[in-house]
């Protein structure tokens, strides 16, 4: 890592990216507010060639010894990300209320759906066109007819859409519609879908695989940056521990201990950690007031005739009021949230 001096030029910038370019390097600008840091990705024998301290406008060079750079807070010399996604940023001190059903599965229920989310301030719509099932037999979704019902809501509301992809062969429908592209638990070390989201640059919001460490996901995240898709959100959903009264573990030490390694934005996901209605809530508040950058919740206008996820999805009618309490559980933490613009 190459740190730029407050005052470096232009021009001594491009000679430093070009003679990290010329030792066979890859270099990786990232501006901040008062300097730019330049990443040297490579090989160690690459990288040991450089000799750039002392060059001109070097303030200083900096090894990034966490196997994943991009991702590695060092990389943007502590400054967090902040993406902005259909005019709603999502980092530093702006929080993403993400919500919609688990399941796409009629145009009643989307867009009854999306009108009570954005009337209650969500900043994204999440819905899932394509679901990862534990029996090949149970219902896999309605595909790219959900996809277009996602678009309606899309259009009648405005609000920017997160869905799920699984499938490669899928990656273009889902690109028409999706401005979020979440990549499930069961996918994150699918290392050849990561790369080819890398290069279609949409935002992608990164599941913690079940049993993954934070260093396992956050290389997972590397194949996305890599290629040179900067928006990238990390998303705790719970891993698989001992206990069985509850799904998973919400594993919420996790996001201070990732505002230390990674500039990335880390969403949470109550709901399938959960399992069941009665502890999304107090999870939704305990994810904010710990300094998450935003939640991934399901909701439903009827979660007893849910297809898919019922017993974990919040009520519609009960929206509003959970989305009020979040709020002020997230501004405990110094955030605000990151509403549909008027």
């Amino acid at each position: 890592m190459i740190v730029m001096k407050q005052d470096a030029t232009e021009e001594q910038i491009q000679a430093v990216m070009a003679r990290i370019e010329a030792v066979g390097a890859r270099a990786h600008r990232s501006p901040g507010e008062e300097v730019t840091v330049i990443g040297a990705i490579g090989d160690l024998e690459h990288v040991q060639r450089l000799e750039l301290e002392g060059a001109p406008g070097v303030e200083k060079v900096m090894p990034i010894l966490k196997p994943y750079k991009l991702a590695s807070s060092q990389i943007r010399n502590g400054e967090p990300s902040v993406l902005e996604i259909g005019g709603r940023k999502i980092g530093g001190d702006c929080f993403a209320l993400i919500a919609g059903p688990c399941t796409v599965e009629s145009r009643e229920q989307v867009m009854s759906t999306a009108e009570i989310v954005k009337g209650a301030g969500a900043t994204l719509y999440r819905g899932g066109a394509y679901k990862p099932r534990t029996s090949p037999y149970a219902f896999h979704g309605l595909g790219e007819e959900g996809l277009k019902l996602l678009a309606e809501a899309k259009a009648e509301t405005g609000m920017p859409i997160v869905t799920e992809l699984m499938d490669v062969r899928d990656l273009e429908p889902v690109l028409e519609v999706a401005d979020v592209i979440q990549v499930g638990a069961r996918n994150m070390q699918n290392y050849t879908l990561l790369t080819e989201l890398g290069r279609a640059g949409r935002p992608v919001l990164l599941k913690r695989g079940l049993s993954a460490t934070l260093e396992e996901w956050l290389n997972a995240s590397e194949y996305i940056l890599k290629e040179g898709n900067e928006a990238v959100m990390l998303c705790e959903r719970g891993i698989r521990t001992f206990e069985t009264a509850y799904r998973f573990t919400l594993d919420l030490t996790a996001v201070p201990v990732l505002k230390e390694l990674t500039h990335l934005p880390v969403i949470v996901d109550p709901s399938h950690a959960a399992g069941r209605r009665a502890l999304v809530e107090p999870l939704s508040l305990a994810a904010a007031a710990v300094g998450a950058d935003g939640i991934i919740v399901e909701v439903h206008p009827k979660p007893d005739e849910a297809i898919c996820d019922g017993p974990q999805q919040l009520f519609a009618s009960d929206f509003p009021a959970y989305a009020a309490k979040v709020e002020a559980a997230a501004a405990v933490a110094g955030k605000r949230l990151s509403a549909v613009p008027a």
